[in-house]
């Protein structure tokens, strides 16, 4: 069966920053014509930086829709005309104040398959030089050193409950047993 759902029609309910509300009018698989709700995202990367060979540097941050403080991977959007790779680079200067002398792609995830064309492309960043943090104007953070032992046990008491964290996480341990290639970018 053709799964694949065909665009009829699209509008703009709301534009914000860097998201963009649509409702789009789909056919579906059955010929009935159905609405979509959803947001687009610009995409986004996800950065574990090595400090030591089994540590890497979180972010502590402050999350308004759920009005807490999240342990997550430092991350950010792409910006437009930004590679993902340039993405990474500047925000792990930014959110950390470190700069890597190596970078490697893991992979990458859709998070919000149901709601949003979101998608967030993961990287290890290794060999850092401290440079000083840029924090974007209304960002607050603080950056821990975590060992990757200790990031999957918090992952599995929920005290780390970031899906782009934990989705890096699967990444990041197929990338240190091998089972991803270790090629440089």
């Amino acid at each position: 069966m053709q799964l694949a759902e065909q665009t009829l029609a699209s509008s703009i309910l709301a534009q914000g920053h860097f998201l963009t509300l649509k409702r789009d009018t789909v056919v579906l698989p059955n010929g009935q014509q159905a609405e979509r709700e959803y947001l687009e995202h610009p995409g986004a990367v996800a950065v574990f930086a090595f400090t030591a060979p089994d540590t890497v540097l979180l972010v502590e941050q402050f999350r308004y829709p759920l009005h807490r403080t999240f342990l997550e991977v430092p991350a950010g959007k792409i910006d437009a005309g930004e590679t993902p790779l340039a993405t990474a680079q500047r925000e792990l200067q930014e959110e950390t104040g470190y700069q890597a002398a190596n970078w490697y792609a893991l992979g990458e995830a859709h998070p919000c398959i149901g709601y949003s064309n979101e998608r967030i492309m993961y990287f290890v960043a290794e060999d850092l030089t401290w440079v000083g943090q840029n924090l974007d104007e209304g960002e607050f953070l603080n950056v821990k050193p975590y060992s990757i032992n200790t990031l999957q046990q918090l992952a599995l008491q929920a005290k780390i409950s970031d899906s782009k964290t934990i989705t890096g996480l699967f990444w990041l341990n197929a990338f240190l047993s091998g089972a991803l290639a270790r090629e440089r970018l």
